[in-house]
């Protein structure tokens, strides 16, 4: 089985690898990461998963048998023994914090407009960023799109999701259902769920107070950006970066610092700031991966500064090879890191549901900004449904089947980058729905194969969209919503366009 512990976290406390191992599966225990019957992995496929031998492995789970935390028998295998905290418990994460003293951030310090929404929450238009556009030629072949598409349920996850949405029908029907008491920050049942799963995955600690749901991931680093950002304050982003993360800081009057990147990501500096946007977990678009060591830095560095970091794990799901890299909200010990998630990519692309995991002041002052918005929690059906479909084990099912489907897509599109190793430096990763690559001729040749391709019926996205400074031409590939033999297709035509440029 796939788990996430804060094994990094413990080794810099403990030193000792049994001990560290030992003191990260006690805590995913006690915290209710792993529930009751918990089924644990073998010692050999733990050991793979962190690097250590089998010996520290067993050590570590014959420390937690002496003291009733799991229980083992030859043939049937290792697992969680009944505890009495289900999730986070306020008194266990003051004890330990008793046992390991940690300077907490202190409360938010709200821009005047944050102040504002507290005081009298009283109401904000935002004009909407216009939708970008693509004008082909009139050509008489379907249109095959790397840009994106509309991601659906299928097979049996769609039959799992009918039924969820058939049972949360039937909850919010009941008298007790009264959507004028609903709470603004979301579906209770869907933040305990969300807690249990980035607990199980992530190895992320939080209780359901420091959850709030919103309307995509969006949303929620729009509202972020208007509370946290003052006037001119100086913001850290990563060049290239999503361009939304970067209309919402200027709309919200931050001054935008470009961050140096490379191909492991960014690269840590003493920022002059006091906010961080960063992807570690696969930066976009370039798809790199942030390594361990930089990841501490950027923690430190929000330590010394009092900064806050927005981390947004977009695509975390899906991986192709390896495990991930613990997110920095597992890492963070001074509660700096905001943990941004969404479903649109995991379930499908309509269900516009996102969330964040931030410290219970700040969930505070988000869920009023967000009752500007929506003074009644909205797709209260699907939220519900959603809770159910997680509760019952069919979403990580579901992720694990698409799993599947995308890695062999993924295989299909990987050949197909074959054809074009003559025009693009593809940066290769072992995760993600999409590929980045940077145009190794001509600029005037890259634009000019991005018309002659439209003509052929294929398009992707211009990757200058998310260049804060002048940079190479470069692209970005959606392949997730595409099938195999769309995707051929696709990568056929525009070898067929650049062999139109050729011979011109």
């Amino acid at each position: 089985m796939d788990i996430t512990i804060a094994y990094q976290r413990a080794l810099q406390k403990y030193h000792l690898k049994y001990l560290a191992l030992y003191h990260a599966l006690r805590e995913g225990i006690l915290n209710g990461s792993f529930a009751s019957g918990t089924r644990l992995p073998s010692t050999r496929d733990l050991a793979v998963m962190y690097g250590i031998s089998r010996g520290s492995v067993k050590e570590a789970y014959d420390m937690l048998l002496a003291e009733g935390y799991i229980d083992s028998a030859v043939g049937r295998g290792t697992f969680v023994m009944e505890q009495t905290a289900v999730l986070p418990d306020k008194s266990l994460i003051k004890q330990q914090n008793q046992n390991s003293p940690v300077v907490k951030q202190k409360a938010p310090a709200l821009s005047a407009w944050g102040q504002r929404i507290m005081q009298i929450e009283r109401e904000r238009n935002l004009q909407p960023s216009p939708a970008s556009a693509t004008n082909r030629d009139s050509a008489q072949q379907p249109l095959i799109s790397f840009q994106a598409g509309e991601v659906v349920l299928e097979g049996s996850s769609q039959i799992a999701w009918k039924s969820a949405m058939t049972a949360a029908g039937k909850d919010l029907q009941k008298p007790s259902a009264d959507a004028t008491t609903a709470p603004v920050s979301g579906d209770e049942w869907l933040r305990e769920a969300i807690c249990h799963h980035v607990g199980r995955t992530r190895g992320i600690t939080a209780t359901p107070d420091q959850v709030v749901l919103c309307s995509g991931s969006m949303e929620v680093i729009t509202l972020l950006s208007q509370l946290l950002i003052h006037e001119q304050d100086r913001i850290v982003l990563e060049n290239p970066c999503y361009s939304g993360i970067y209309r919402a800081v200027t709309a919200s009057g931050g001054q935008i610092h470009a961050a140096e990147m490379d191909q492991h990501g960014i690269v840590p500096q003493d920022w002059d700031s006091k906010l961080l946007f960063v992807t570690p977990g696969r930066q976009f678009p370039t798809g790199a991966v942030l390594p361990l060591t930089r990841r501490q830095h950027i923690l430190q560095w929000a330590a010394s500064k009092g900064a806050w970091i927005i981390e947004d794990d977009y695509d975390s799901e899906f991986r192709w090879a390896g495990r991930p890299i613990e997110p920095l909200k597992a890492l963070d010990r001074t509660e700096c890191v905001i943990y941004v998630g969404s479903f649109s990519k995991s379930m499908f692309s309509s269900l516009r549901l996102g969330f964040a995991i931030l410290p219970v002041e700040l969930a505070q002052a988000l869920t009023a900004a967000k009752r500007l918005y929506d003074p009644l929690p909205p797709a209260r059906l699907e939220q519900r449904a959603l809770a159910r479909f997680m509760m019952r084990g069919d979403y990580v099912r579901h992720v694990r089947r698409m799993t599947r489907i995308y890695r062999s897509r993924y295989d299909v599109f990987q050949r197909g980058i074959q054809q074009l190793s003559e025009l693009f430096h593809w940066h290769q990763n072992d995760c993600g729905l999409h590929a980045y690559a940077i145009w190794k001729q001509e600029s005037a040749q890259y634009h000019h194969l991005m018309q002659t391709a439209q003509f052929y019926g294929v398009t992707w996205r211009d990757a200058a969209d998310y260049q804060l400074t002048p940079g190479p031409p470069s692209a970005c590939f959606i392949f997730a919503h595409l099938t195999e033999q769309q995707i051929v297709e696709g990568f056929n035509r525009l070898r067929q366009a650049w062999d139109h440029i050729k011979n011109q």
